[in-house]
């Protein structure tokens, strides 16, 4: 029997997504150069709410790109799985650029790390860093989030089930327990 607790509503989401968006402008002091690219599946409508918030701060608009990696098998509970890079094809360069990937949750580390090694090779960005709604912890990778929405520790039994609008109808993060 697994139970579930609601984590974020849809309000706090928007709360979260904004204040990333400011955090990005400040660090980076300004969107000059910046790319964001997500993470698919849910990364890429969280890129696209963080360009529209930066857009309504800065009145810049952030071009936003998309990554496909996922995995080799979809057991993600074994510690083996690798995620794999599907499409490198960005539409736009990245040398020199400030590259920011955003991701829906981070937990190993192992998709952030495809995902760099895939900027990695489609050029040299100046920096890349990592935005994620929920960082749930259980690392097996020294990779750490530039811009959390959410810090949820986690046991490894646990699910964080992040639903997005554009891709499930509805905003909400939950977490279940198996």
């Amino acid at each position: 029997m697994s139970k579930t607790k609601e984590l974020l509503d849809e309000k706090t989401i928007q709360r979260v997504l904004t204040r990333i968006s400011h955090e990005i402008i400040e660090k980076n002091k300004g969107v000059e150069n910046v790319l964001l690219v997500g993470i698919k599946t849910r990364g890429i409508p969280l890129a696209e709410r963080i360009a529209k918030k930066i857009f309504e701060v800065e009145n810049v608009e952030v071009p936003v790109d998309t990554l496909d990696i996922t995995f080799y098998r979809d057991d993600l509970k074994h510690k083996s799985v690798q995620p794999i890079v599907h499409n490198t094809n960005l539409k736009y360069d990245v040398n020199n650029k400030i590259v920011i990937l955003v991701d829906d949750v981070i937990y190993t580390g192992r998709t952030a790390r495809a995902a760099m090694d895939a900027i990695i090779d489609a050029g040299r960005p100046k920096y890349v860093q990592l935005a994620v709604l929920v960082d749930r912890g259980h690392r097996e990778l020294p990779i750490r989030p530039d811009f959390v929405g959410k810090n949820i520790p986690t046991s490894k039994k646990e699910v964080v089930k992040v639903m997005l609008e554009e891709v499930d109808g509805k905003n909400q993060v939950l977490i279940e327990e198996k």
